[in-house]
């Protein structure tokens, strides 16, 4: 018998996965909104480093993007406002389609 320890949001059907592999889950819910988005916040960056390491799986874009979601379900974000703000930005900072990777600045002070 071993224990892992996971504290992490997953996803609603995982742990029904562990029980029909013969383990026992130990979950609780969020319901506290805090918890939940800093949850939600740290699973972006899980997979998001998911995403880097497995060279851009089109199965780990999809992960960020059923996260995403849940973020904006939770904040309460359009994806018509979440589109206008990326225009926005792009037009005021640009977008990434001219591949820049600025490698260092020297300052002239």
């Amino acid at each position: 018998m071993a224990e892992i320890i996971y504290n992490k949001l997953v996803r609603d059907n995982i742990p029904a996965i562990i029980s029909n592999d013969n383990a026992t889950p130990t979950q609780r819910i969020l319901t506290n909104d805090d918890d939940y988005r800093k949850a939600l916040l740290e699973k972006l960056v899980e997979e998001a480093k998911e995403l880097l390491d497995s060279d851009g799986s089109l199965d780990e874009r999809a992960d960020i993007a059923e996260v995403l979601k849940a973020i904006d379900e939770l904040l309460g974000y359009e994806a018509t406002t979440i589109e206008s703000a990326r225009v926005d930005k792009a037009n005021k900072r640009g977008s990434f389609s001219s591949r820049i990777y600025l490698e260092k600045v020297v300052t002239n002070d």
